[in-house]
């Protein structure tokens, strides 16, 4: 039987560029020299923490780093920018989590979706993966191809595919 895996997975490199890069360009740029204007990753709790003194300037910073995410390849997608910035002093703060696996709810979706094509593979929910198994591989790459036509509001990836 082959298989693949649906995963959904940031590379910590490139994430680190992302946010090396947005750090240069805001010690470069003109509206945001000399302000305490500040972008920090945190590798273990995988968020990255945008500080500032305004609204305007952390709209900005915010840009900056899906700008520089996008050209270092890290999709924009895996970004949760569903949290509010907080006050706190002069500063305001905003934490961006970073999307690592595929949560419960999507992964439902996703095997839902797979089973609605009407192709004859089976799919199950791994942990933070979804694997895909089948006799023939045609039928995966069909599965590969409508996955991708699809929005399911996450950067997937196929990965480990076995024949």
């Amino acid at each position: 039987m082959a298989s693949f895996d649906i995963l959904s997975k940031v590379d910590p490199q490139l994430l680190d560029n992302a946010v090396n890069s947005a750090k240069r360009e805001i010690e470069n740029r003109y509206d945001l020299r000399g302000t305490s204007s500040n972008v920090e990753l945190d590798r273990k709790a995988l968020t990255i923490k945008l500080s500032t003194e305004d609204h305007l300037k952390l709209d900005a910073i915010l840009n900056i780093l899906l700008e520089r995410s996008t050209k270092q390849k890290v999709d924009v997608k895996s970004f949760d920018l569903s949290e509010e910035p907080v006050p706190s002093g002069k500063l305001l703060y905003r934490t961006v989590k970073v999307k690592q696996g595929i949560d419960r709810e999507t992964a439902k979706k996703v095997v839902k979706f797979i089973k609605g094509t009407g192709l004859k593979v089976q799919a199950q929910i791994m942990d933070d993966t979804v694997r895909v198994t089948g006799k023939k591989i045609d039928d995966l790459q069909a599965v590969m191809n409508s996955v991708r036509g699809e929005d399911f509001e996450l950067p997937l990836q196929f990965d480990n595919m076995k024949s």
